[in-house]
């Protein structure tokens, strides 16, 4: 939504006020753009592996929809924690053995549908409690495993928001390689009269102007968009690890939900009370 709105006030702001004296017409000029977004795609297309090229084309749904997390996503998180520990803690890790090893018919994640629908998500957490089913109960150690596969994923969206702001920064160049073309062609034209030769100007200078607006208009906001996008949904699996942690050093259901409740940020994070609350309503695993 915010791209949306961000682009049109973008175009606006910048053509708007162009065409109180200018002409849209010499705006359009098909040639220099194919010239620009062409090379931009193919040294896009050099410079990075194949995950990353796929990944820019999938990252195009979070920057139009924002985070995918949302407040009632981090309430039933924490309502999926708290049912865990609360039977890790009654009955033995060992209890959880039947949920984790199928946890797509599990009974226990089907209360929570939202994060049963999550395979990322799922497979971290389940990942996680099997640890603690075959005896692995060193929570030092498994923070450390934990935060070196969230290294991992973020090294991963890293890759991806660097090789968009790579191609922002390299349509202003890619836009002056079109001008200087434009500028070839005219003078070629050089005996040409002179509204020819100024149309021939023009269509060089669209060149510039196409890739310094696509650089900082467009294109690098959108980076540092996907960028937030990306680190607030990575907070997810943060929350899961703070409450693991919480479990594996002993506390109970509560508190250790209470840890992964503060790791989360003011714009999503649900109030003790409320947490209270949806905890007084979780069915009975």
């Amino acid at each position: 939504m915010f791209l949306i709105i961000g682009s049109i006030i973008v175009l606006a702001a910048v053509l708007g006020p162009y065409g109180v004296h200018g002409s849209y017409g010499v705006l359009w000029q098909p040639i220099e753009f194919i010239i620009i977004f062409g090379g931009a795609f193919g040294a896009f297309v050099i410079s990075n592996p194949k995950s990353v090229i796929i990944g820019a084309f999938k990252s195009i749904g979070p920057l139009l929809k924002g985070p995918k997390y949302k407040k009632d996503d981090y309430e039933e998180l924490l309502g999926v924690l708290y049912t865990v520990f609360r039977l890790a803690k009654t009955k033995g890790d060992l209890a959880l053995e039947s949920h984790i090893e199928k946890p797509e018919e599990s009974t226990l994640f089907g209360a929570f549908p939202g994060f049963q629908g999550d395979h990322h998500a799922l497979e971290f957490l389940c990942d996680y409690l099997r640890l603690l089913t075959l005896g692995a109960n060193n929570p030092h150690e498994i923070e450390t495993i934990m935060e070196s596969e969230l290294d991992v994923h973020h090294g991963e969206d890293h890759a991806l928001t660097s090789a968009v702001t790579a191609a922002s920064e390299a349509l202003p160049a890619l836009g002056i390689v079109a001008a200087v073309l434009g500028v070839i062609i005219t003078m070629g034209s050089i005996t040409e009269p002179p509204e020819i030769l100024g149309g021939l100007i023009g269509a060089a200078l669209v060149g510039t102007f196409s890739g310094i607006l696509m650089a900082y208009g467009f294109v690098g906001p959108m980076a540092k968009s996907l960028e937030n996008i990306l680190a607030a949904d990575a907070n997810y699996l943060n929350c899961i690890k703070a409450g693991l942690m919480g479990h594996m050093q002993g506390y109970a259901p509560q508190i250790s939900v209470e840890f992964a409740r503060k790791t989360l940020g003011s714009g999503v994070r649900p109030t003790f009370m409320e947490v209270e609350e949806m905890i007084q309503n979780l069915p009975t695993a």
